[in-house]
């Protein structure tokens, strides 16, 4: 685990770049390289050690690693027996010049962990992390683009980066990248990422990039956005459910060539405008937000411990925060509801300012929880928001 100060945030990320300036000038828009000349900016994250025994001792299997080489084609079958992954043959591989993928290592390293849960936070949208292991002087992947933006963090080593086109602008999930379809177009900009350093590539922006003369490796945070056409598409299937008028059939003849197209821009037109005078925007939000949740799933570490001392909670007792949670708090009718990890908390309505307080402090004697519980009740609120995963048990 990173060491308690260690705290990932979106300014830490893109540091010195200001937050504001990255979302002006950069978010959706053009790339962004940060160069910092520190090493070991990231090396609380993972290491070549780390990947080591990511790829030899934690039984993972493809597609959970994958090799990838721009300049020769590469199958499972090289470097799987059964299905199970032959570590050996990876080796070999890697040797003869193939980038080793590493996916959703969020799911392993705690510390990848942590930075995902930091982002999503602030972001709103899931992350995922790839780490791309590669030879000296190699080239994983051909020129393409991603659908879905990515912050690189250059961890060991170094890669050259080229920056070519944008053949289609911020692509939805499934517009994948085609070179029969599309173009690479000409060279905009090339950069290199040395070790501690990071670059942001917004979703539709081809590139490629090649190994320097050590090993590299890098890590991808995947930003899996949810966008305005996701959400028009919830906002069309309520009012589908609603409203009939969605629900009708197309003009019968609308395929025969004598067919009057006006009418049917009249009923689209109308349809609109019933659609644009829905009130369900803070519906569907908060259904996205029910998504976003659900995908952040929790990072419990010491938890048996967190037990074994929760009945020793007094009024005294020293808590925060449980590190990495993303959660909500709504009130909703006669009770509060905290939404974290894919489930739901319910509460008194009275205690919905100490669960916010709860969620958010790091360090805090209970009770100094603020609102209407008496101490009684403040004790029983802290041990069950450290049953519940929320809260840890610092000085009992």
């Amino acid at each position: 685990m990173p060491p308690p100060q260690f705290k990932p945030s979106l300014e830490w990320l893109i540091d010195p770049t200001p937050k504001e300036t990255f979302f002006e000038k950069y978010w959706e828009r053009e790339p962004l390289v940060v160069r910092r000349n520190q090493e070991e900016y990231f090396s609380l994250l993972l290491t070549l050690d780390e990947v080591d025994r990511a790829i030899t001792t934690l039984n993972l299997t493809y597609p959970d690693i994958t090799l990838k080489n721009a300049d020769q084609d590469i199958s499972s079958a090289d470097y799987t027996v059964g299905g199970a992954l032959d570590v050996a043959a990876v080796y070999h591989l890697f040797k003869q010049g193939s980038t080793v993928v590493l996916t959703f290592l969020d799911t392993v390293i705690p510390a990848l962990t942590s930075v995902c849960r930091g982002l999503e936070g602030e972001l709103c949208f899931p992350l995922q992390t790839n780490a791309y292991l590669t030879p000296p002087a190699a080239k994983g992947a051909k020129h393409h683009y991603d659908t879905h933006d990515v912050f690189v963090l250059q961890v060991a080593g170094s890669k050259h980066w080229t920056i070519y086109g944008t053949p289609i602008a911020l692509p939805l999930r499934g517009q994948d990248f085609d070179p029969a379809l599309h173009t690479q177009g000409a060279r905009s900009m090339e950069f290199e990422l040395r070790a501690g350093d990071v670059a942001y590539i917004p979703r539709g922006v081809v590139h490629d990039a090649r190994s320097g003369e050590d090993v590299s490796l890098h890590i991808t945070l995947g930003v899996l956005s949810y966008t305005w056409a996701d959400f028009l598409l919830e906002l069309v299937s309520e009012a589908s459910l609603n409203d009939s008028a969605f629900r009708k059939s197309l003009p019968p003849g609308f395929g025969r060539v004598q067919f009057d197209r006006r009418k049917a821009k009249q009923i689209l037109e109308d349809l609109l405008e019933r659609l644009s005078a829905r009130p369900d925007l803070d519906g569907i939000l908060d259904r996205f937000t029910d998504q976003w949740i659900a995908a952040c799933p929790p990072l419990l570490p010491g938890q048996m411990d967190q037990m074994a001392l929760v009945d020793k909670v007094k009024i005294d007792s020293m808590v925060g925060a449980r590190r990495d949670t993303v959660s909500l708090v709504r009130k909703e009718g006669a009770s509060a509801t905290i939404y974290a990890y894919g489930r739901k908390v319910s509460l008194p309505p009275h205690a919905a300012e100490a669960a916010r307080f709860a969620l958010e402090e790091p360090r805090f004697v209970v009770r100094e929880l603020p609102g209407d519980l008496d101490d009684e009740g403040k004790v029983t609120f802290v041990r069950r928001l450290v049953r519940e995963g929320l809260m840890v048990v610092l000085e009992a």
